[in-house]
């Protein structure tokens, strides 16, 4: 599993390679010292053997859509479509190798002894759609993320706001994009054809 871990700031002028990792650093010739950025940390990975997940991902999710297509469980009613869809694991058994992955990720990014859990639902975007502006921190959510299943070009950035500094990532089949989940976050809308389907997910303990 390939990660780069991004600290993104106002301005960037410096970069600096960490291993595995990139951090951008603020750099402002002649600032006073006092001065304060804002850092935004996000970390992308690439999950191994992603090709071939993504495939078996697809594969299954149309059989289910042809199968039972009403009976699905959906929310986020916006812009005239549900921008989530809920399919458990148990069922939708192709997704799991993704979640393992991810949970390691996630734990690896946060520091953490132990796995975290994982709610995922996914989100099936056609052309002319977009994903609004929202946050995932209702609960006790630790991190969030996005994996790309299948993205055709020109299909929809990821947009990550803070502090009025927009991080805009395009998407890339097989990647997981994880960051805080306060952090306010959209889809571009679909200008491309074909499905664009990623995973939305959120890690985290319960009580």
């Amino acid at each position: 599993m390939e990660c780069r871990l991004l600290a993104r700031r106002p301005c960037m002028a410096v970069v600096r390679w960490l291993g595995k990792f990139v951090l951008w650093r603020c750099f402002h010739p002649g600032a006073t010292t006092g001065m304060k950025c804002t850092t935004l940390r996000y970390r992308i990975c690439q999950l191994e053997r992603c090709q071939t997940l993504n495939h078996a991902i697809l594969e299954q999710y149309r059989k289910i859509l042809d199968q039972n297509p009403s009976g699905l469980e959906r929310s986020h009613w916006f812009e005239g479509r549900y921008e989530n869809l809920y399919i458990p694991a148990t069922v939708f058994t192709a997704i799991q190798p993704v979640l393992e992955q991810a949970r390691i990720a996630a734990a690896d990014f946060l520091g953490l002894g132990r796995l975290p859990e994982v709610g995922f639902w996914l989100n099936d975007m056609r052309p002319g759609q977009v994903t609004l502006r929202h946050r995932h921190d209702e609960d006790d959510e630790l991190l969030s993320a996005a994996y790309y299943v299948q993205v055709p070009e020109n299909s929809g950035d990821l947009v990550l706001e803070q502090a009025g500094t927009h991080t805009r990532i395009p998407p890339r089949a097989g990647n997981l994009v994880m960051f805080p989940p306060e952090v306010p976050h959209e889809v571009t809308r679909h200008r491309g054809q074909g499905m664009r389907l990623s995973v939305g997910m959120n890690f985290g303990f319960r009580d």
